[in-house]
């Protein structure tokens, strides 16, 4: 058979995986491959490539739910959603430059299987808060049904799940469910110029806990501001904490007022209006153009933010690190020289217990020598090789993406 295996729909979806798990062949998962960086080296004899599995299949924008083949282009399901005013309100991110590839490749499939969510999480939760059902085939070629196409749908048990965020390793996604929801009437963005991380989470944390309903919040260091294409960040010659408002207009004009009185206690303050708050948090949700360039290895810290200024000064301390705060800072991107091991030890070491850090971008060598994923404890890494075990026990599926693969006899 040749390299790559294309199926044109579900049920070549299943015939590639039955004939793959009955030979025992590893399978690499891919559609617009646009994180393939994304995870540890895998050594797959071939490719499942789902891109031709694409398509809207139903679209109820008064029911606010959509689904769509796995393989769709989320350039087509948000160029859908747009034309009624709707949206992903998870707001994945494009990684496709990060990994020095080009935007707009990314598939529904994708942003699924890596769990992907920007700035609105602190609002809204993550993609797997957003996933109504699915369906797929499992390592083993079966294929199975999880969910629904209704918000409210409680039929058998929640494997959409267990299959968000699991990188492909458990099954092959053939469609999916998300629930939609309204674009805001109106966006703006509070601006707080000249603070160290510390008192910019205290700031962030003051505007989340106030009732303003705040939908975004961002810490961008003085090295990462000057990188944005929004003048007014890129021109302040000082760190930028950001805060996003939107919602109805006049409620979204009173919130935006009440902030900026508020928060003028911590700083100098500005206000964006829409264009360029939407480019702001674009830069924000998708990463690249903010943070160096894809010679440098880049982390994926998450921890609580009060652990966030700590924690970061105690890495700058012993590596040289760029870094960028969402989510109040509870999100924490480092970028960081890519010399072997990205400063594993001294990173993991800096959160301790506070959370976990996960290596998105670095060379293969590095990604092969570090632990990509935070290591699991003993109960934790026995309960996930339970569920492999139970959807793939031959581990055909993106073998050794998240952790190292069972050697083969």
């Amino acid at each position: 058979m040749s390299d790559t295996l294309k199926p044109a729909d579900a049920a070549q979806v299943l015939d590639a995986v039955a004939w793959a798990a009955s030979h025992e062949t590893p399978l690499e998962l891919v559609a617009g491959a646009s994180k393939r960086g994304y995870g540890r080296p895998m050594a797959a004899a071939h490719s499942l490539d789902l891109s031709a599995l694409t398509g809207v299949r139903q679209y109820a924008p008064d029911e606010l739910v959509l689904t769509a083949a796995a393989g769709t282009p989320m350039q087509e399901i948000e160029g859908l959603l747009s034309q009624n005013r709707q949206m992903l309100a998870f707001e994945p991110p494009d990684f496709g430059e990060l990994f020095g590839g080009a935007s707009g490749r990314q598939t529904l499939g994708g942003v699924v299987a890596c769990n992907l969510a920007g700035p609105r999480r602190i609002k809204i939760g993550a993609a797997r808060d957003h996933v109504l059902g699915v369906k797929g085939v499992s390592g083993r070629g079966e294929e199975f049904k999880s969910g629904g196409q209704v918000v409210k749908n409680v039929t058998g048990y929640d494997l959409s799940k267990l299959m968000t965020g699991s990188f492909g390793t458990l099954a092959a996604l053939t469609e999916i469910s998300v629930k939609v929801l309204p674009v805001g009437e109106k966006l703006r963005t509070v601006l707080v110029f000249g603070l160290d991380p510390e008192p910019a989470v205290q700031a962030m944390a003051a505007a989340a806990g106030s009732p303003h309903e705040v939908s975004g919040l961002a810490h961008l260091p003085v090295t990462v501001a000057a990188r944005s294409a929004v003048s007014y960040v890129r021109d302040a010659g000082a760190a930028v904490t950001a805060i996003r408002v939107e919602g109805p207009g006049p409620s979204v004009t009173h919130r935006t007022a009440a902030l900026k009185e508020a928060l003028a206690a911590y700083g100098t303050v500005e206000e964006l209006h829409s264009t360029n708050t939407l480019t702001l948090w674009s830069e924000v949700r998708d990463i690249a153009a903010l943070l160096p360039g894809s010679a440098r290895a880049l982390w994926r810290l998450s921890l609580t933010p009060t652990a966030a200024p700590v924690a970061l000064l105690q890495i700058q301390r012993s590596l040289a690190a760029e870094a960028l705060l969402d989510w109040a800072g509870g999100l924490i991107w480092l970028a960081v020289e890519d010399t072997g091991d990205a400063g594993v030890a001294a990173i993991r070491a800096a959160i301790g217990d506070a959370g976990h850090a996960t290596l998105v971008r670095a060379s293969s060598e590095t990604r092969t020598n570090v632990e990509v994923f935070q290591p699991q404890a003993a109960a934790l890494a026995a309960l996930s090789r339970r569920i492999k075990n139970a959807f793939d026990p031959l581990d055909i599926l993106n073998p050794g993406r998240i952790y190292a693969a069972a050697a083969r006899s």
